[in-house]
């Protein structure tokens, strides 16, 4: 049945990334990073007389925090300009810790989500609806700790039998991406073994979990240009989008 859906024959479960693949949020978690970074980043010039250099939306976004849970991704984006924070409490927005950094951008995001509707990519609507036609199980594998919100309010949330989200991955203290904890925390909640589930990322990070997991297929979503990147970090095949499986033999 898989053949159908550009997948190799022995798949039977299929595990989703939220932002980017199925829904466009990855705009507004890029935006609310973006004016997090730069304020932190605006007051630390402003503090030490050096120069100010904002975080880059398509560099920045893509090589330290997307994909990534909100502590790992701050982490990251720091360690790229040299700067050491302590690690900080949650639910204390700070631009002084690595957590705060994280809490900080979640208000964001919380903000941009309820000034409009969550948009979803209707290729990629259209593809989990034939995965579920075709009898896969279907799960969704992301590091927000809003992923549920965000589904409910793309009015998805029932397309799908699991959820392995950031708030899951603090409870079980998983590791994020580019390790493959939550992916195969998302196949043990569907019951199926690596060599028949696919992944389907958009994120370097989360394309290097799926080839580390030892996935039987791990498809990259390109949407920003960044194809022979996505293959070089473990990508079977690179689409534009996910109907475009729907098309191959």
């Amino acid at each position: 049945m898989s053949r159908t859906l550009g997948l190799p024959g022995a798949i039977r479960a299929c595990l989703f990334d939220l932002d980017g693949v199925l829904t466009r949020t990855a705009t507004l978690h890029a935006a609310a990073w973006k004016e997090t970074f730069d304020a932190f980043l605006r007051e630390r010039a402003d503090a030490t007389g050096s120069s100010f250099e904002p975080f880059d939306l398509e560099r920045d976004y893509h090589e330290h925090v997307d994909g990534k849970l909100r502590s790992d991704g701050a982490r990251s984006f720091l360690a790229s300009r040299g700067i050491e924070l302590p690690e900080g409490e949650p639910g204390v927005p700070s631009g002084g810790t690595v957590v705060g950094l994280g809490e900080r951008k979640n208000e964001l995001l919380h903000a941009l989500i309820r000034r409009g509707h969550v948009e979803t990519y209707p290729g990629s609507i259209r593809y989990v609806q034939a995965v579920r036609e075709a009898g896969l199980r279907r799960a969704v594998v992301s590091a927000s700790k809003n992923c549920r919100e965000i589904l409910r309010a793309a009015g998805i949330e029932d397309l799908f039998e699991e959820v392995i989200d950031g708030v899951v991955a603090e409870r079980e203290h998983l590791s994020g991406k580019p390790a493959p904890d939550t992916f195969l925390a998302g196949a043990r909640a569907l019951d199926t073994g690596r060599a028949e589930t696919a992944v389907f990322e958009d994120s370097l990070a989360g394309v290097a979990a799926g080839r580390a997991g030892g996935f039987g297929c791990v498809v990259g979503v390109d949407r920003s240009g960044h194809g022979p990147a996505l293959l070089d970090h473990g990508a079977d095949v690179v689409v534009s989008d996910l109907a475009e499986l729907l098309e191959r033999e």
